[in-house]
């Protein structure tokens, strides 16, 4: 088969199993760029100039499921990040109300399905990092009944329950008070998200969770040594669990060569007064003069299938999937710049000898069966004990 027969392909497989993605930023960028003003954001229309996901481009890449994140920044903190993680929600429900013709919200597999019956993209939440409960498990349950079906045990910085994969070690993985926000979690339906955390609260988790995990947006470190990455021995553990590990496109963690440049980006970043991960305007501005200056070593579709060649390997075709990270990141994959790029993935893997069920289960049934799983634990701990009131006072003194 020639490049084009594997790319239009990689189409027809899509129309029948669409992607279930399982990280996207685009609330955060909205936040960022026009203060949830969707007028001037509209995703109906090319928003090449500005973000990396709008309708047209989610449909040309055969998008059928999106995970939004409700993600916020770890300088918020308390009340603040709390606030600000319903406003993330909240701009969600607004974008589903405005495109009811593409956009469906979806709280269950079964909504998934019938999202995909009807010829629209499943719209489900996750929460990127625990402080957004702010230490209470009474706002976790909120937080499940406002739609969010996973919940980020930390993001970039360590939480008072959890260590971060890249921030000094704490806690050396969950406190007492963390093993019981996972078990409220399996209790409630909220997915275990192991991005961003450390190894140890990746071990820990598995040990504690009753239901199966994922990792929204993480890649394999035998791969790529960075430590957002997935070790071996926390792959091989995903088939007891269940889970999914959901490979990421953002270069720094899936090409060896990246990291070094982007950490130097970064400190330029903060050179010039921005947040490392400001992918505003003036942000962007600023990275692509970096760039200039110093060439960006360029991640492909082919980086990206590296990954999921390992980690098929070691966890197995039945524990994989896709987690982009689009709008979250500055930069993206050359061949995989936008959520269109998709079939470029899935044409990559059918030229290096994947089959129809294996993509099948890659891009959409993974997905589906690990949220159908969690619904199931969720209702038999549900008959079983009811919700905890511990805090973390009690748990960690």
């Amino acid at each position: 088969m020639t490049a084009g027969d594997h790319l239009a392909r990689a189409h027809e497989l899509l129309a029948d199993h669409p992607v279930v993605d399982g990280h996207n930023d685009l609330p955060w960028a909205l936040r960022e760029q026009v203060r949830y003003d969707l007028d001037r954001r509209d995703i109906a229309t090319d928003q090449s100039a500005d973000l990396h996901t709008d309708l047209p481009r989610l449909r040309a890449g055969g998008v059928g499921a999106q995970f939004w994140s409700v993600y916020v920044r770890t300088d918020m903190a308390g009340d603040e990040a709390v606030s600000a993680t319903l406003e993330q929600i909240d701009v969600v429900r607004q974008l589903v109300a405005r495109h009811p013709a593409d956009l469906r919200l979806a709280f269950t597999a079964d909504d998934m399905e019938a999202a995909r019956a009807e010829g629209r993209i499943a719209s489900l939440m996750g929460a990127e990092g625990g402080h957004s409960i702010n230490n209470s498990l009474a706002t976790l349950r909120a937080l499940h009944r406002l739609g969010v079906r996973y919940m980020t045990l930390t993001h970039n910085d360590n939480i008072a329950w959890a260590d971060s994969a890249t921030d000094e070690p704490r806690a050396g993985g969950l406190t007492r008070f963390g093993e019981e926000v996972v078990r409220e979690m399996n209790r409630t339906g909220v997915l275990v998200d192991l991005s961003h955390v450390s190894a140890d609260t990746m071990r820990d988790a598995l040990r504690v969770t009753e239901a199966p995990v994922i990792f929204s947006h993480s890649s394999a470190r035998a791969v790529c040594d960075h430590p957002r990455n997935i070790p071996d021995d926390v792959l091989a553990a995903l088939p007891a669990n269940g889970g999914v590990a959901m490979a990421t496109f953002v270069p720094k963690f899936i090409l060896p060569a990246a990291i070094e440049w982007t950490l130097a980006a970064d400190e330029n970043m903060r050179a010039n007064g921005l947040h490392h991960l400001d992918t505003t305007a003036a942000g962007m501005a600023v990275q692509r003069a970096f760039e200039a200056v110093r060439p960006r070593p360029l991640a492909t579709a082919a980086t990206v299938a590296d990954h999921l060649d390992h980690m098929r390997e070691v966890a197995g075709v039945d524990h994989i999937g896709i987690g982009g990270d689009y709008d979250g990141t500055a930069f993206t994959p050359a061949d995989l710049a936008d959520v269109a790029g998709y079939p470029n993935l899935i044409a990559e893997l059918l030229r290096r000898g994947w089959s129809d069920a294996d993509l099948a289960k890659l891009t959409w049934k993974n997905a589906v069966r690990v949220l159908r799983d969690a619904e199931d634990v969720a209702r038999g701990l549900q008959g079983r004990r009811g919700p905890s009131i511990a805090t973390i006072g009690q748990l960690d003194g």
